[in-house]
């Protein structure tokens, strides 16, 4: 057995984990692990991407079921084995629970899913009761989610989805919390909020469960961290903050006399609602820049507007002077992007090599079939980001951290004139990281500008000529770095 963890004696866990087995699309996703939470504790867990936490989490949750080995619940002070009464209080905040809300064809508000998690559901199937909805009224208040109630899920910022899923998970005031790289797409302000929020709620009680790429940025409690790697789990090595690989600046393209992207007035509407503008910008060759700004400030819409993915509404203009066809085919061959939404629309029954190559037609997922110099780019370029392994799997089948290396990967393939990053960097080890920024100085000497959302420094490679700071969606500043 590897990396046991018993119960303390005395103490009936929350969930314990003997001997299990997790299988899924004839993959072994976790193997002979024995692990348990007790009431109250904190456990951290880290490792490589593809290594299991995610699936260890949702194998706390209920979600997934053991193939082999033994799963007890000690939920409200009883014991079972069953994961139905579990379900309707344990669920995971992470990135899959916001991909299920992006993902449907129909509206769901904020209040619509703090409602559903009331009932331990991902959709409101009943009519509240007085109870439920003071019972929304206070989490909404404790998340920050007031203003937000009426707000269609699917057109809010990554980091107040973040927070609607934790307020969907506090709505069954859970004794367990489980957090999937949490942190990640929250701003500074947001990521310290929250941070204090969770610490009061294992103060009271809770038990916290959280993966994490970036251990420096848990909250201070009292940490039980242990390694997840290979399917398996261990004590693993100390953690510490990984440091930020030292680049050279990156060297600055040739200065072409036509601009990369002209906004005039622009604004975007999502649902009604105002997310961008009015915002009048240029982005001149030889600039890259750095896009700042708190969660819903409409840095992620700049991006997906210039990358066409949005439109501005009549009276505004937003124009690509460097294409000499501002057509959708050749747009999508010359701006790579890489955010949330791109890797919910990849998970689908595409392969890796699917996911990368598509990005010579300009398609996702789908495409042509390569020509050999195509197929030689996507096997050199998977190897250098140690993906080689992922290119034949389904997409289905990765972890995020694992389709989110293919992503950027199929960013830069086909070595794009415009790279934009909108928290690019979220759910890889820091290992990935570095390799990725590794490839940047090359990249940048062949022509490609740099645009980056970040909330963290480290994430914002050396070398960026400008910053942009965005506010309730206008531009705050606009000035060289």
């Amino acid at each position: 057995m590897t990396g046991s963890d018993t119960a303390v004696p005395g103490v009936r866990p929350l969930v314990a984990l003997r001997s299990v087995q997790v299988v899924a699309g004839g993959r072994t996703l976790l193997s002979d692990v024995t692990l348990s939470v007790g009431p109250g504790e904190a456990l951290r867990l880290a490792g490589p991407n593809g290594g299991g936490k995610t699936t260890l989490l949702r194998l706390l949750a209920g979600e997934v079921a053991p193939v082999r080995g033994e799963r007890v619940y000690g939920l409200e002070g009883g014991q079972q084995r069953s994961a139905v009464r579990a379900r309707r209080q344990l669920s995971v905040v992470g990135p899959d629970a916001e991909g299920f809300y992006l993902t449907r064809e129909w509206a769901q508000t904020v209040q619509d899913v703090l409602l559903a998690g009331a009932h331990g559901e991902v959709l409101n199937l009943w009519t509240p009761d007085g109870a439920v909805l003071a019972r929304v009224a206070e989490v909404a208040a404790l998340v920050g989610l007031e203003a937000l109630l009426d707000r269609d899920v699917r057109t809010l910022s990554h980091g107040q989805r973040r927070r609607a899923m934790l307020g969907r998970a506090l709505m069954a005031a859970p004794e367990l919390l489980l957090l999937d790289e949490f942190t990640d797409g929250l701003s500074e302000r947001a990521r310290a909020d929250l941070g204090e929020l969770i610490a009061a709620l294992h103060a009271r009680g809770t038990a916290v469960v959280l993966a994490t790429h970036r251990p420096e940025e848990a909250p201070p409690l009292p940490w039980r961290t242990r390694w997840v790697d290979g399917a398996q789990v261990t004590h693993g090595p100390a953690l510490s903050p990984v440091p930020s690989p030292a680049l050279a600046p990156l060297p600055v393209p040739r200065r072409d006399a036509r601009p990369l992207a002209l906004l005039d007035r622009a604004t975007v509407y999502r649902n009604g609602h105002r997310a961008l503008g009015p915002v009048t910008w240029t982005w001149a060759p030889g600039q890259h820049w750095l896009v700042t700004g708190e969660n819903g400030s409409g840095k992620s819409t700049l991006a997906r507007l210039i990358a066409g993915e949005l439109h501005p509404a009549l009276g505004g203009t937003m124009a690509r002077p460097f294409l000499a066809r501002d057509r959708l085919a050749e747009r999508r061959q010359a701006v790579g992007l890489v955010s949330a939404e791109t890797g919910i629309r990849q998970r689908r029954d595409w392969t890796g090599r699917d996911v990368i190559g598509s990005a010579f037609a300009g398609t996702e997922g789908f495409a042509p079939p390569l020509t050999a110099i195509q197929a030689a780019q996507v096997d050199a370029l998977a190897g250098a980001l140690h993906v080689t392994d992922l290119l034949d799997r389904s997409a289905e089948t990765l972890s995020q951290g694992q389709l989110r290396r293919l992503l950027l990967a199929r960013a830069v393939v086909h070595r794009p004139t415009l790279l934009l990053l909108d928290e690019g960097l979220d759910f890889l080890d820091a290992a990935t990281r570095a390799r990725f920024l590794g490839l940047l100085p090359e990249l940048t000497a062949g022509g490609t500008h740099l645009l980056v959302v970040a909330h963290r420094a480290e994430d914002a490679p050396p070398g960026l000529t400008h910053h942009l700071g965005l506010e309730a969606g206008q531009i705050a500043f606009c000035r060289p770095l």
